[in-house]
């Protein structure tokens, strides 16, 4: 019974986990629309301080959008392991960059069609080798969790980093070195997600009728969580003024879905159960989605087609053969020139010296 029930919300949270990328890649499309429906009006753009998408009932779609896939999320960390759910919020970049080719004339190119099937297939890897978390249904079980040394530990460790980064490396570097405040977003939000599971605990008891609002650890986890996420977003806002969105997000996607593998590993115990080729193929499935959305994301301004591969194969052969073709004629052209300027030469000291011209010699 406990592992039919198990099946059911390992299914649970892996629909909630795909719904909330489809509507948060399907958010930045609606307000995109928008913002482009506002630019051909005249009215005052967002980037230059305007506010007229408040008006723009596309703009509102894609906001409720966001918000039911957020809602989604956290409701899949209730029902499925960490390890699970977050690499699939790379889904949601998938989304956004199909949808955006249909809907805002936005062209993948072949790099890009490669990166979403690679991720797919790497999402696919982690769902079918994913970890079973232990059982967690209380918030006392939750807090005997988050009481275990080794979490302890953790924690300890990434609020000294992450204490240091803001205060001493931050001020100096954060300006020049993109891994500064991306760092600072990614190993603060494992403790977020870490909240986000025990209020997702707390959610199931309340609607179960059990006295949650009175245990001082639904209090401790929501101001955790408020603390950890205003500091995730005031630093990755940082990062996206500074640097090139495309480094940000692979970079951002990689280093936090690491952190939060690492917590989840410590904090529910998911890896002590696995087999060996289930911890291959989680591992596999994670680099694959690594390599798809760096491709997605670093070439997505080049113009490379399908239908201009054997074009541009062709120009490649004609380019090595033209260089070596080039570099043998350059050196007979030399050769010849050089007998050609030599008969020259000899024929014209030859006519000097029957003319009786000084200058021959």
């Amino acid at each position: 019974m406990s592992q039919t029930r198990g099946k059911y919300d390992f299914c649970i949270g892996l629909v909630l986990a795909m719904s909330s990328s489809i509507f948060i890649g399907g958010s930045f499309i609606l307000k995109k629309k928008g913002l482009l429906r506002l630019a051909r009006k005249g009215s005052m753009r967002a980037g230059q301080g305007g506010h007229a998408y408040l008006k723009e009932w596309l703009w509102w779609a894609g906001l409720l959008s966001m918000g039911a896939g957020e809602v989604a999320n956290f409701a899949a960390y209730a029902f499925a392991p960490a390890t699970l759910v977050t690499p699939l919020g790379a889904l949601s970049v998938l989304v956004s960059a199909i949808l955006s080719s249909f809907f805002l004339n936005e062209k993948l190119n072949l790099h890009g069609k490669i990166g979403c099937l690679l991720s797919i297939l790497g999402s696919t890897v982690m769902v079918i080798h994913a970890p079973q978390e232990e059982e967690v249904e209380t918030l006392d079980a939750m807090s005997h969790k988050l009481g275990d040394p080794g979490f302890v530990v953790f924690a300890t460790l990434v609020v000294i980093v992450s204490l240091i980064l803001i205060c001493v490396v931050g001020p100096r570097h954060g300006q020049t070195n993109i891994l500064v405040y991306i760092t600072i977003c990614s190993v603060i939000g494992a403790l977020s997600v870490s909240c986000v599971k025990g209020l997702g605990i707390a959610i199931k008891e309340l609607f179960a009728g059990k006295p949650v609002l009175k245990h001082p650890l639904s209090w401790i986890l929501l101001l955790s969580l408020t603390v950890c996420v205003s500091t995730q977003i005031n630093y990755l806002n940082r990062a996206l003024d500074i640097f090139n969105t495309s480094i940000v997000t692979p970079i951002y996607y990689v280093i936090f879905t690491t952190s939060v593998l690492t917590c989840s590993a410590i904090l529910f115990k998911e890896w002590q159960h696995m087999a060996a080729d289930d911890i291959i193929g989680t591992f596999s499935g994670f680099l694959t989605i690594i390599v798809g959305i760096f491709l997605l994301h670093a070439f997505k301004d080049v113009n490379f087609t399908l239908a201009n591969l054997p074009l541009s194969l062709r120009k490649d052969d004609r380019a090595a053969n033209g260089t070596l073709l080039s570099t043998y004629d350059s050196f007979n052209n030399d050769e010849e020139s050089s007998a050609c300027l030599g008969e020259m030469q000899s024929t014209e000291s030859l006519s000097a010296r029957r003319n009786g011209s000084l200058s021959a010699f």
